[in-house]
């Protein structure tokens, strides 16, 4: 990308998208990029592994650790409406060049997050027709990101509140099955009914004998469920009175996932059963929910969430791109990158260059490694990965941006509240240590590979002097009040 001439704003084609989302369909973006049942069905294994029972547990101090991350994003979007989340957010606390760093670090995590997604949206797929008894190939999982990213595309160029409503929907369902399953389990344990015997063990919602070296380790494979829950900042030029609805969107997406995730990991905790044999059963399923719906309710609900699983990978990527293509549109409407990225359709709001760009780059990466020889599930470890520390600089750039507005608010936001964003950080310095140290190949390529990205974009704004002050000179007029 080069450095171009900002668009002018009197440009019919490169004004702000039309602001039409309320709160529950902004916070719907955010849930489905983050993808309630995709996370629990995946993200529990590895915590069963480290912390025994404790798996409840677990979640609640990632649901403390993500909530104090999210305060810098709850904090700064009640005062700056842009698209850019990220680039916006430090961007007009620290200062144009950190906040073209802090962008381009999220649009890597958008970026890369996506392809993990299409990746997802295969390993779902392939469960799906292995529960229905179809035939499918394990070669031919690159058709399945190929095809599902014709339909990202064709809902993501129409208007912003049908993108916003597929997700609430597909959503919902998710979420409605799910908690259907757990309150069966739930119920079988209590009454004697389950093919467990341990019982209903509130024990799990205490540390119990787990260290607290694991829990704290353990907890990071519980945030990365969270990841994402910012990309509704993405939107904030598509919401109705977004200094209102993006903050309370953020609390809500964050605060509804805590409390579902800490209940249905309650539920799978108790439905394998708390003993030794039931950990290692949770510890070793390859899809938790798959396998608890055979055993409490049927192999027909098996099937019912490996059909729903795969819809809502396909929601998540059609967030992630939503998101990505919102951030590059910010970026190049501030002059990086090619002009007609900043362009919007002038009947739908929806900036078509950037969504096609966005989704093309996904399909590419992900069919791309499936080619080279990666499988579908390569493809959604690695690039989520690599995505994961991505993210956490850019989530660290707008904590150290919350701690600088707080001190400069003259008073008008207590001192006492910098304990969240300090918190908050070390907390991702944790993450960020615990995605990096003992890794094998080939994780231990990712931190480089990450890192180079973040690098290109400290030299872009460190080359372009004009780029940061035309960022600057925008965030200054439009986006701070």
């Amino acid at each position: 990308m080069t450095e171009s001439p900002a668009p002018s704003l009197g440009d019919a084609q490169s004004v702000r998208p039309r602001g039409r989302l309320r709160t529950p369909e902004v916070a719907a973006i955010s849930v489905g990029f983050m993808g309630p049942v995709m996370a629990m069905s995946l993200n529990g294994i590895g915590v069963a592994g480290l912390t025994g029972r404790a798996v409840p547990f677990t979640f609640l101090v990632s649901f403390i650790g993500t909530m104090l991350v999210a305060y810098a994003f709850i904090r700064l979007t009640g005062r700056i409406t842009h698209a850019g989340s990220v680039y916006a957010l430090a961007g007009s606390t620290l200062g144009p060049r950190a906040g073209f760093f802090g962008g381009f670090a999220l649009l890597g995590t958008y970026l890369f997050f996506a392809a993990c997604i299409a990746g997802a949206c295969a390993v779902f797929f392939q469960a799906m027709a292995a529960e229905l008894g179809l035939p499918f190939a394990e070669g031919l999982w690159v058709l399945i990101p190929l095809l599902v990213g014709v339909f990202v595309l064709w809902l993501n160029l129409r208007e912003s509140t049908v993108t916003a409503r597929t997700l609430l929907a597909i959503g919902l369902v998710g979420i409605l099955v799910m908690l259907v399953l757990a309150v069966v389990i739930i119920v079988r344990v209590a009454s004697g009914s389950a093919p467990v015997s341990t019982g209903v063990d509130l024990g799990t919602l205490l540390p119990g004998d787990a260290p607290l070296s694991a829990i704290m380790t353990a907890s990071v494979f519980g945030f990365l469920s969270w990841a994402g829950f910012e990309s509704g900042t993405s939107l904030s030029e598509d919401a109705r009175e977004p200094r209102r609805t993006i903050p309370r969107a953020l609390g809500l997406a964050v605060v509804l996932a805590g409390i579902i995730y800490t209940f249905v990991m309650f539920a799978q905790t108790i439905g394998f059963g708390t003993d030794e044999a039931g950990i290692a059963a949770f510890a070793g399923a390859s899809s938790t929910l798959t396998a608890l719906s055979s055993t409490y309710i049927g192999p027909w609900f098996a099937v019912l969430i490996s059909v729903i699983a795969f819809f809502v990978a396909f929601a998540s990527l059609l967030s992630s791109t939503a998101a990505a293509s919102r951030l590059l549109f910010a970026l190049a409407r501030d002059g990086f990158g090619p002009r007609g990225f900043a362009r919007v359709n002038p009947v739908t709001g929806v900036p078509g260059p950037a969504v096609l760009f966005v989704v093309l780059s996904t399909v590419v990466i992900a069919c791309g490694s499936g080619l080279l020889g990666a499988t579908s599930v390569d493809v959604y470890y690695w690039y989520a990965t690599i995505a994961t520390l991505c993210m956490v600089v850019a989530y660290g750039m707008t904590s150290v941006g919350v701690i600088r507005f707080v001190l400069g608010s003259g008073g008008r936001i207590p001192v006492w509240e910098l304990a969240f964003p300090v918190l908050g950080l070390a907390y991702l310095v944790f993450v960020y240590a615990v995605q990096v140290i003992g890794q094998e190949a080939p994780y231990t390529w990712f931190p480089w590979m990450s890192g180079a990205w973040c690098l290109i974009g400290l030299v872009i704004v460190l080359a372009r002097p004009g780029l940061a002050q035309r960022i600057g000179a925008r965030l200054t007029r439009e986006d701070v009040g």
